[in-house]
């Protein structure tokens, strides 16, 4: 296996001119820089991670934080999951997924160890006990999702406000005068989690300010629990109800359900739900999708992690970065011909 030591060979140059040009952490002249890089690519070199991490005291590796618990969406998380993980390998850096079992422990360990050159953070609570542990750690941290207290930190997440608005104003736009959301797992509902709060707050507010009836009935996934709040709206609406629903498995119930009811969804009853579009399936494709995009979020997430890890200062302030939703227009939502995905802020 070839060394630095042979690189310098082949290009003429010194060991150590070999490592400032992989490096960077001197100039070195462009006729130099090709010859060294020439030289690499003859060769096939590539550095052991592990000289490369003891000689920079870096890890090449990042740390992502995920409390696991029973209310964990498993599908969704892994999503996240595998985009921080290729995002990260893209900037040459592996992913270590620490769990909740340490706690905040297990936060001050990958630090103290220096396991990580800087973490992500997921499963954000409103009142997130990790937060005094972070503002005291020296790497770079970002958090998906907001936290109450989130000066100085950096955070990004969907606009889950927003998205809640625009479920509202698609339903005034069709026609509703009343609607209800059904979903919102029973056990999301006053969890520790914001991203519903955020979500319920928005669509409310938009609701009042449009002068539209707006309701909640937390479901499970199972059918029976879907269908009582079905006849819940039906019962309540003015002859058109219209559903919104954050869960897939409830938009993938809802137009059956509606039809053995005698409505047809983009006729009688709107179907709105909010997600991602990757996870729409063939039963999804007549409900107007709302798309959170978690695929951006996550890939924002590993950037901004690295535009801190490069920084000259990073601890200089904090961010807040939100992504907003796209909607797809489909049939199932009346008063709307389907139309391809567009950004709304």
């Amino acid at each position: 296996m070839p060394t630095s030591k042979d690189v310098a060979a082949v290009a003429g140059v010194s060991q150590s001119t070999v490592s400032y040009v992989m490096s960077g952490k001197r100039p070195i002249s462009e006729k130099t820089r090709l010859r060294v890089e020439a030289a690499i690519e003859q060769l096939t070199y590539r550095p052991n991670a592990g000289a490369r991490a003891l000689a920079s005291r870096k890890s090449q590796v990042i740390g992502l934080v995920i409390p696991l618990t029973p209310e964990s969406h498993f599908g969704s998380l892994m999503e996240f999951i595998a985009v921080i993980a290729a995002t990260a390998r893209r900037h040459d850096h592996d992913v270590l997924l620490v769990t909740d079992e340490e706690g905040n422990q297990g936060l001050e360990r990958v630090v103290g160890q220096q396991l990580c050159d800087g973490l992500i953070l997921m499963q954000v609570h409103a009142e997130d006990e990790r937060i005094p542990v972070v503002r005291k750690l020296r790497v770079p941290v970002v958090f998906i999702g907001i936290p109450n207290d989130s000066a100085g930190l950096n955070c990004i997440d969907a606009d889950f406000a927003r998205a809640g608005e625009l479920c509202v104003e698609e339903m005034s736009q069709a026609g509703h005068t009343s609607g209800v959301i059904i979903g919102w797992r029973t056990q999301l509902v006053g969890s520790k989690l914001n991203y519903v709060d955020r979500f319920l707050g928005g669509a409310k507010g938009a609701a009042q300010g449009l002068g539209v009836t707006l309701d909640h009935l937390p479901a499970s996934t199972d059918r029976r629990s879907i269908e009582a709040a079905v006849d819940a709206c039906v019962a309540g609406s003015d002859g058109r109800p219209a559903f919104i629903s954050p869960d897939m498995t409830t938009l993938e119930l809802l137009p059956r359900i509606l039809r053995e009811k005698g409505l047809e969804p983009g006729r009688d009853a709107s179907v709105i739900g909010v997600g991602a579009v990757s996870e729409a399936l063939v039963e999804l494709q007549e409900s107007t999708i709302l798309d959170i995009q978690p695929r951006l979020v996550s890939q924002r997430a590993v950037e901004i992690l690295f535009n801190l890890m490069n920084a000259d200062n990073p601890d200089a302030g904090g961010t807040l970065e939100l992504i907003p939703p796209l909607v797809t227009h489909r049939h199932g939502t009346a008063g709307h011909s389907a139309t391809a995905p567009q950004s709304t802020g």
